[in-house]
Parts: C-alpha cells; structure tokens; sequence
C-alpha cells in the first residue's frame, strides 16, 4: 500500500491532519497534469494550472466524505474534478450575460476534436456525457487522456486494464465522439 492510498484511507476514516499530509505527495503530479491540460487551452487563458490544481483539490478533499479504492482511483476523481472545472469555466465564458456567443467548430480531420481540446471544450464534454451513458469504461478512457492527459499506459495501471483494450478503447472513443460532434455541428 503506498503513502497516498493508506493517507486517503485515513481521510476517509475521518482523520482531518491526514488530508494536509496528502497534498505535498500528489501536488506535483496534479501539477503537471493541470499544467499539460492549461498549455493545450486558447491563450488568454485566465484560469491557471495552479489554480486548477487548487479547485480540484478542493473538491477531492473538502467536506463530502469520500472513497478512494486507491492512488488510481484518486487520481481518475482528479481527472473528473478538472473536467469539470474546465468545462464549467468554458460555460462561464460562453454564456451571454458575460457576453460569450457560441461559434461552429471548423473540423479539418478526425484528429482535430481528440488532440486539441481548445476547440470547443463544450462540444467534447456534451458528446461525453452522452457516451457515458451508453459505455461507461470507454468514456472514463476518454476522461482520464483527454481531460487529464494521462497516457495511455497511465490509464491501463489506473483502471487495472490491458494496455491494448485502453488502445482499442482510445481509437473507438475517438473515433465516436468525431462522429457525435461532427453531427452536432451540422445541425
């Protein structure tokens, strides 16, 4: 059992100093994750990576109790909290009491939507709800390399998978919310 799984197990036995001595061990991977998330966002960005790393936290560790299996676990919630906090703040720009107007995406390939995610972080998010619904372990393969930039080997270790099943997940993901956004777009 590492350091971070027994001190998230703490946490979740209610031990209140345990979630200080949590932060110095995982904050420079979050760190690095947010800062790999924040580099493939449009430039002037107002939200930054530490910033990120500090909301995600925040909500990994505030009030509600929570149950984290282990290191990977955590780290799939981290993934979850930054998607969220990047969609929510793509929302907040967009909406139109702050004066944001929604604009088509200009798709050049089927790559265009995966590997660029400043495009249009909305339409990712949306056509990832929906794939969640239908396919559950293909949307959080999705989550965890597009919203926290994990690689691929990172994502077989954190969901006990094979590496070829996260490949054959990652290319069906893909290829699937292409399709999904590509059929929001012409609508």
């Amino acid at each position: 059992m590492t350091d971070v799984t027994r001190i998230l197990n703490a946490i979740e036995q209610g031990d209140a100093k345990a979630a200080d001595k949590l932060l110095p061990l995982i904050y420079e991977e979050l760190r690095l994750l947010a800062a790999q998330k924040m580099s493939q966002e449009s430039p002037g960005q107002t939200l930054q990576a530490t910033a990120l790393v500090h909301e995600a936290y925040l909500r990994l560790v505030g009030a509600e109790v929570r149950n984290w299996d282990n290191r990977g676990h955590f780290f799939a919630a981290a993934a979850e909290a930054m998607r969220r906090i990047l969609v929510d703040n793509a929302r907040r720009k967009r909406s139109m009491r702050r004066g944001g107007h929604r604009q088509k995406m200009n798709l050049s390939d089927a790559f265009a939507v995966i590997e660029e995610p400043k495009e249009d972080i909305l339409a990712v998010n949306e056509a990832l709800e929906k794939l969640a619904g239908e396919d559950q372990k293909l949307a959080e393969v999705i989550k965890l390399r597009y919203f926290a930039g994990l690689t691929l080997d990172q994502i077989a270790t954190i969901m006990g998978i094979g590496r070829r099943t996260v490949d054959r997940y990652w290319a069906l993901g893909r290829a699937w919310l292409y399709q999904e956004i590509i059929q929001e777009d012409d609508t």
